[in-house]
């Protein structure tokens, strides 16, 4: 079997990205085989952890395969809109999250179509997406909308508006860094059964060191092979975000794995990407600061010496 230890002849500093293949590694060949809600089956550990500095400009893109940081931006942004539905992404060629909405509109219906179509549908016609597109109260919503109740005599009521963890978190960081409640929270109980998806990466913890604001990512449940790529580099953009609205300098992120598992039908990938070896040190620059943490497009990131090596594909556990 494959191995990813590290070499003999590694610098002082090995590259980073050891510590996640590594994380695979380990997972591959000691892991817990277990049934798991999919019907897939996975290979998992308990209680992981990766550490990265993001001094410097410096981004987690694993290096061992292509990693579309592009799609990766497009969805964090779309998190900071508070939206839920995916005809926004479609729209932009982003297909994250569209494997759930056509499960169940295939399940629902009994229609035989493609992702494809399904997607070019959801852009096309509002009623369609309105109706088959939405995810229910996903990230977004509880990051920027998370639901407020008041009662009024007897009567409990849903306010109109609900709380801006991200908002509340740039405002506290900036008029009291010091503090131990810098927190965004995904995890709404009440509203799990309504989400397509429970929240995987659930809480982030953001904490002031000097001038440094660092970043702890708890997530309960990771797919290694194919979401912790994108979750590394929405941590750190997230932090980098962050830091620039607040006159901080990105400091360290922190991402901490419960339920850490490989699908066992990612074998191929997961062998082909233990034969590999990390290189290079991307970086990644903003263009500009907008008036708010809301207001980025993607125009405004770009990547330098980031050149991974082949795309290594796998199929999505839905």
């Amino acid at each position: 079997m494959a191995s990813a230890a590290i070499p003999d002849n590694c610098p002082e500093t090995p590259h980073w990205e050891w510590q996640y293949l590594d994380l695979m590694r380990r997972i591959w060949e000691r892991g817990d085989e277990r049934v798991d809600r999919t019907g897939v089956g996975t290979r998992s550990v308990f209680g992981t952890q990766i550490r990265f500095d993001l001094a410097g400009g410096a981004m987690p893109l694993i290096t061992t395969k292509r990693v579309y940081w592009k799609t990766a931006t497009r969805e964090f942004l779309w998190f900071l809109t508070g939206q839920t539905n995916i005809r926004e992404l479609c729209a932009q060629g982003v297909q994250i999250w569209t494997d759930w909405p056509l499960d169940r509109y295939r399940r629902d219906t009994g229609a035989v179509i493609s992702r494809d179509d399904f997607s070019a549908r959801i852009v096309a016609d509002a009623a369609f997406a309105a109706r088959w597109g939405d995810l229910g109260p996903v990230y977004g919503k509880q990051w920027t909308d998370w639901p407020v109740y008041s009662t009024v005599g007897e009567n409990l009521y849903k306010r109109d508006t609900g709380i801006n963890q991200v908002q509340q978190v740039v405002d506290s960081l900036r008029s009291n860094p010091g503090s131990r409640r810098h927190i965004i929270e995904g995890w709404n109980v009440a509203e799990l059964d309504r989400m397509a998806l429970p929240p995987c990466h659930k809480t982030y913890q953001f904490h002031v060191a000097g001038n440094r604001l660092n970043c702890l990512l708890y997530q309960r449940s990771c797919d290694v092979a194919l979401g912790l790529p994108f979750n590394l580099w929405g941590g750190a953009l997230f932090t980098r975000l962050l830091a620039q609205q607040c006159d901080l300098e990105p400091g360290e992120l922190v991402w901490m794995g419960g339920d850490t598992h490989l699908y066992l039908n990612h074998a191929d990938l997961v062998e082909a990407q233990l034969d590999r070896r990390p290189e290079g040190a991307p970086r990644m620059d903003i263009g500009r600061r907008p008036a708010s943490i809301f207001d980025y497009r993607i125009e405004d990131f770009s990547v330098h010496d980031y050149a991974p090596q082949a795309p290594l594909s796998a199929p999505v556990a839905v």
